[in-house]
Parts: C-alpha cells; sequence; structure tokens
C-alpha cells in the first residue's frame, strides 16, 4: 500500500508540472537590412568621414619625410632615405628641449586651472532655477567660442596691455603699471586665462548634458535622509557626473602637447621665444619657415607618439578607477 501511495502521489507532481517552452526565435538582421534602418544616421555621418579622411589621415602619408632629407622638388620618391638621422638632430636639439618643457608647463597649468572652470560653471547654471536666466548666462558665457584667437589677444590687450583699460587705471591712481601682455614670467596664466575666456562656455555644454543625465529620485532620497546641498552634491552630483569628467580628462590629456599654435603665434613677438616656443611654433619656425621640412616632420611625428602613449595611458587608469574611458574593456 505504501507504494502505491507513493506512486499515486507521484504521479499528479508529474502531470502537473508545466513543460518549458521552446526559447523565441530571433531574426538577425542582414548587412543590407541594417544598412536599409539606419541609412539616414548614415548619410549624415559621411561628411564628416570625408573631412576626418582629407584632412586627418591623407596627410599621415607626409610623415614619411620625417625618415627623408625632403625635397619639394624631388618629392617622396626622389628624396634621399636617411632613416633616424633627423629624431638624432632633434634629440640633441636644446632649443626642441626648451619647447618640449614649455609645451608640458602650460599644458600643466591649463589642466590645472582651466579644466574644472567648466565644471564649477555648469553645476552653478545648473543651480539656477529661472530657465530665462540660465540661457541668458549660457549664451554669452558660449559665445567668445566663435571668436578667433587674433579676436581674443586684441581684447585682452584692450584689457590688459600697456595703454590698456588696467595700466589706465593704475597711472590715474598713482600706482606701479605692469604690462601683463608683455611679461614672460606670467605668459603660461596669461595664454591659459585667454583659453578659459574663450572656451569655458563650449565645454559647459557637455557637462550641463551630464547633470541632465542624474536620474532626479537620487536628489528626493537623498534629500528625504537629510541631505544638505553639499552632501547632495558630493554623494550625487559628482557621482553622476564622473564618468563624463573621466572621458574629458582623457581627451584632454590627450591633447595635452597642443597648447594653441595660433595663439602663441600671435603673442611670440610680445613675449619672446623663450616663453612662446612650443612644438607646434618650432615645427613650424624650424621646419616650413627654415625649409627644412624633413626636420619639422620629425618634430610632428614625435608629438603625435607622444600624445597616442599619453591618451592610452589615461585611459587605462580610467579603467583601473572604474570607468569607461574612450572605449570599455
Amino acid at each position: 500500500m505504501a507504494t502505491i501511495t507513493q506512486r499515486g502521489d507521484a504521479g499528479p507532481e508529474k502531470a502537473d508540472a508545466p513543460t518549458p517552452e521552446p526559447p523565441p526565435r530571433t531574426n538577425r538582421l542582414t548587412a543590407w537590412q541594417k544598412f536599409k534602418r539606419d541609412r539616414t544616421l548614415l548619410i549624415m555621418v559621411v561628411p564628416a568621414i570625408v573631412l576626418l579622411i582629407v584632412f586627418a589621415y591623407i596627410p599621415m602619408l607626409g610623415t614619411v619625410t620625417a625618415f627623408q632629407h625632403y625635397d619639394i622638388y624631388s618629392g617622396f620618391r626622389g628624396s634621399p632615405w636617411v632613416g633616424f638621422h633627423q629624431f638624432e638632430r632633434l634629440f640633441t636639439d636644446p632649443i626642441f628641449w626648451h619647447a618640449l618643457e614649455n609645451t608640458l608647463v602650460i599644458s600643466a597649468v591649463q589642466l590645472v586651472l582651466f579644466f574644472p572652470i567648466p565644471i564649477l560653471l555648469a553645476l552653478l547654471l545648473n543651480s539656477i532655477m529661472s530657465s530665462r536666466v540660465r540661457s541668458f548666462v549660457q549664451s554669452v558665457v558660449y559665445l567668445p567660442h566663435f571668436f578667433s584667437f587674433v579676436l581674443v589677444v586684441a581684447v585682452f590687450m584692450e584689457m590688459l596691455g600697456g595703454a590698456g583699460a588696467l595700466n589706465t587705471f593704475l597711472i590715474q591712481n598713482d600706482l606701479p603699471t605692469w604690462d601683463i601682455m608683455t611679461d614672460p614670467g606670467s605668459f603660461k596664466y596669461l595664454v591659459t586665462a585667454q583659453l578659459v575666456w574663450k572656451e569655458a562656455g563650449w565645454g559647459i555644454i557637455v557637462f550641463l548634458a551630464a547633470l541632465a543625465m542624474i536620474d532626479q529620485s537620487l536628489y528626493e532620497a537623498a534629500a528625504a535622509d537629510g541631505a544638505g546641498r553639499w552632501r547632495r552634491l558630493w554623494h550625487v552630483t559628482l557621482p553622476g557626473m564622473r564618468g563624463v569628467i573621466v572621458l574629458m580628462l582623457v581627451l584632454r590629456l590627450g591633447n595635452a602637447l597642443t597648447v594653441g599654435f595660433e595663439q602663441m603665434l600671435i603673442q611670440r613677438k610680445a613675449v619672446g621665444r623663450d616663453a612662446s616656443e612650443v612644438l607646434d611654433t618650432f615645427s613650424y619656425f624650424y621646419g616650413v619657415v627654415a625649409n627644412n621640412f624633413s626636420y619639422g616632420a620629425a618634430a610632428g611625428l614625435f608629438k603625435g607618439v607622444l600624445s597616442l602613449i599619453l591618451i592610452l595611458a589615461a585611459n587605462k587608469l580610467a579603467h583601473a578607477i572604474g570607468e569607461d574611458g574612450l572605449y570599455r574593456r
């Protein structure tokens, strides 16, 4: 009887057991179907790809001149091959090392003084309740991005030059004058101030977009737990922006050796070569102007390789702290 009872109990359990459903079929799209689906987006990207190929990738073919004694009349094929001779000259040139030092110093000053300012401005703008006031302030701060550095330097000259507004005020009050525009010692801070005035508004857009992506319920939960404004900023806002901040920092480090060719060239005579010589101006004056294209190409190639190392190292550091960086691992 016990055996019959166990079989009877087991029977209904087997009958009531649900039968597993077959997994749903997934229809994979072919390459042509994907193209038809995304053709509008692909067409929109075509002009950017063409510009990138024409102005970025095709000029890379010119780096072969760094290994030649290039002559514009002989061309690539007729110019003699010299191997690493141009780099040997470059690494024994004290002017090149001085230009590299200036580049790194100016880049470090801009990283410390310029990079945090768009973040702070974005936080301030985000705290303004009136949308009209926020839009007006953002437009005013964003407008200098469209100015050329010629106009930016001219504005600073009118304000801080020898006959500018600052020195006029100092003279009227019997105070010693200070022509900042011709002071080599403060040149790195001058170019950083010019960059802040010109480009801070452009950086605000990225960080305001990052702020808009933060879930507002997190602020409500933090406020319900008794967190004040500063604690919400520290525990909700900054962690929500961390991914974008790290990405922008990686991009900034990858572009660290480019500190503004036009900006340096315009102010070179005012502050002298020692203060304004950077890698870009070195390549121009000692390569193009001196009709030594191979030497300038070697300096440019060195800058490109070093920039690649910097951006890869910064991206690896971003992965080490748990962020995506430029791409996910």
